[in-house]
């Protein structure tokens, strides 16, 4: 690619009041008032003042700018220039949006989490975000793990120095997937940063898979894992979700009681699997790895009194402890062993079981995606508003992802930045042709055929089908 050098394209003015630069926030504004986002937050949101009246509609001010790409209250305006006006009404300044958010309480927010649970059931109906997850085969797998928000200075309230060492405040999040599908987030909860990571991991847990049972359609059922790592290994994590009808594959931590499962494992029980840089060997039919895993019966946690006991399997990976200094030419003089061991009451075989575990690190995608669009700040002082902002980037991440599902052509399971480029900020022109206003769109757009399928079938009645 070259510049032109033609006179024509070395000028610039910012003068035309009909260009946006974000057209796929049309179709995708159109998709959230089908789901009912602002009747809902006006149905159950109750801030008070004159600060929180519209509720609803400042709300939606705020999703709308964060899938766009706003990350802080002042990216706002880019919800604010050229024709956007013309197309949206109700669009508010960001001095406006972040009184409103600094009005919220801890009270207010749990009504938000209230709304943004209600708007992803009213989402999974309208959109295939969630399509035919009672027929997925195997499990549907429910994730949970926090994340530190980098934060600087001291007037953010709740921030302090967690277990990752960088000042921030804690952001705790609970996910779905499955084979066939992207993640979306059911939970999530604002914490300070100090907090231990188990620190009311329980109350979302059961909540977030209460939620997932509201999400299916009635009388459907599906078989789900939690999975998590050795930070929530705790009784009232595994006991919360065997309650709420759960599954667990959860990372145990080395404590004596595992050691000693650990060691009493027979030479013969491991078995070789896939793991890094395998070589799969034809003669035998087996990969050649030195990666092993094994599994023995266990139970957690046996101080507790018997009938809390929750009987399930220790499963093991091993691999060599290679010691980097050892002589060249020189062998160990025996071999030793890193462990990696999780509980799990699942009925999968061992090596599924490992393998499934391993695929937890899918959550932190999520963390990534989150913190690269609308978490990449946290805009306030208050820590309700940051809380609440938190809800709003979960929104703005389940929003998109629905409408991506919607668009088809691949999309299904694209990052939030991915879909923004490709669908979100396109640039278009408005004209207006017997009282109708047509949005011109680039010529040549290579994703046309995904953009076209979301603006005719948003917020279509009854849902659309499945795209590929």
């Amino acid at each position: 690619m070259q510049l032109s050098h033609t006179a024509a394209t070395v000028s610039s003015a910012f003068d035309d009041p009909n260009l946006v630069s974000s057209a796929g926030l049309v179709p995708v504004v159109r998709l959230a008032e089908s789901a009912r986002l602002g009747e809902l937050v006006d149905e159950h949101l109750s801030v008070p003042t004159d600060k929180g009246s519209h509720a609803g509609l400042k709300v939606m001010s705020l999703v709308a700018g964060m899938v766009a790409g706003a990350d802080s209250i002042d990216d706002m305006s880019v919800l604010r220039h050229g024709g956007m006006r013309r197309l949206f009404k109700h669009i508010y300044a960001p001095s406006t949006l972040g009184s409103f958010l600094r009005t919220f309480t801890f009270g207010h927010v749990g009504q938000l989490d209230a709304i943004a649970s209600r708007f992803l059931r009213a989402l999974t109906r309208r959109t295939p975000v969630l399509a035919d997850l009672d027929t997925t085969d195997g499990y549907v797998m429910v994730d949970i793990d926090d994340t530190i928000v980098e934060v600087h200075g001291y007037g953010k309230q709740g921030s302090g120095y967690g277990y990752s060492g960088v000042r921030g405040i804690n952001a705790l999040i609970v996910t779905i997937s499955a084979a066939a599908l992207a993640p979306i987030i059911i939970g999530q909860r604002m914490r300070k940063g100090a907090v231990n990571s188990v620190r009311g991991a329980s109350h979302l847990i059961a909540d977030a898979l209460a939620n997932l049972r509201k999400v299916l359609a009635s009388g459907t059922s599906v078989r789900v894992l939690l999975r998590a790592d050795s930070a929530f290994y705790s009784h009232k994590t595994i006991t919360a979700a065997i309650r709420a009808g759960a599954d667990v594959s959860i990372t145990a931590k080395l404590d004596p009681a595992v050691r000693a499962a650990i060691a009493a494992i027979s030479d013969d029980a491991w078995a070789k699997i896939e793991y890094t840089h395998p070589v799969f060997d034809d003669e035998t039919g087996e990969w050649v790895s030195r990666a092993e895993v094994a599994e023995i019966p266990f139970t957690p946690f046996r101080s507790k009194k018997k009938s809390q006991h929750v009987v399930g399997r220790l499963v093991v990976r091993r691999i060599p402890d290679l010691n980097k200094n050892t002589t060249a030419g020189q062998g160990a003089l025996f071999e030793c062993w890193r462990f990696h061991a999780f509980f799990t009451t699942s009925d999968l075989d061992t090596v599924t079981a490992d393998a499934t575990h391993r695929q937890h690190a899918i959550i932190e995608q999520v963390h990534a995606d989150l913190k690269h669009s609308a978490l990449a700040h946290l805009p306030s002082k208050s820590f309700a508003a940051n809380s609440a902002w938190l809800v709003l980037a979960v929104i703005a991440f389940n929003l998109p992802r629905a409408a991506a599902t919607t668009a088809g052509q691949g999309l299904a399971k694209a990052t939030t930045g991915t879909i923004r480029r490709k669908l979100i900020t396109i640039p278009a022109r408005i004209a207006t042709s017997a009282r109708r206003i047509i949005l011109h769109l680039p010529e040549d757009w290579h994703w046309e055929t995904a953009w076209t399928n979301l603006f005719n079938r948003a917020g279509c009645d009854p849902p659309v089908p499945v795209l590929s």
